[in-house]
């Protein structure tokens, strides 16, 4: 079967930037830090056996994911419920702006100064019993 020609022909360098290790150091492939890294060293042997098949870069990707898991590649797939990980952040940014704008809003109709209550807003009984109780203990 032939191949299109629009189609790159894969590497082992350009495919493990698309993947992560998988000995836990969530780092790509061609970034593992640990040294004699076994799970790196299965993983390069199995690409190396699919471009050997002469795979192409989308199905190598997509044995990789059937075999270690869709958590093995470096940015999840657009679409199903992964389409949630690439929309969710710009809806998360785009409610917070506007709960800081709703926020803004409200203070700015805030007045800045609270009035003090007047002397015809308060009971004159209560008035004048703190009147007295100023006058008998020398304070007013």
């Amino acid at each position: 079967m032939a191949r299109g020609d629009s189609a790159r022909k894969p590497t082992l360098e350009a495919l493990g930037n698309e993947v992560q290790c998988t000995c836990g150091c969530v780092a790509p492939l061609n970034q593992c830090p640990h040294l004699d890294c076994a799970e790196k060293a299965e993983m390069q042997a199995f690409i190396k056996k699919e471009i050997a098949d002469g795979k192409d870069e989308t199905a190598i990707l997509q044995d990789l994911s059937l075999r270690y898991g869709v958590q093995v590649l470096t940015a999840p797939p657009a679409h199903g419920f992964n389409l949630a990980v690439w929309i969710l952040p710009g809806i998360g940014l785009l409610a917070g702006l506007g709960f800081v704008v709703v926020i803004v809003r409200r203070w700015k109709r805030q007045p800045a100064t609270v009035p003090a209550p007047t002397s015809a807003s308060l009971d004159p009984k209560v008035l004048s019993a703190v009147e007295e109780e100023m006058k008998s203990t020398g304070l007013g």
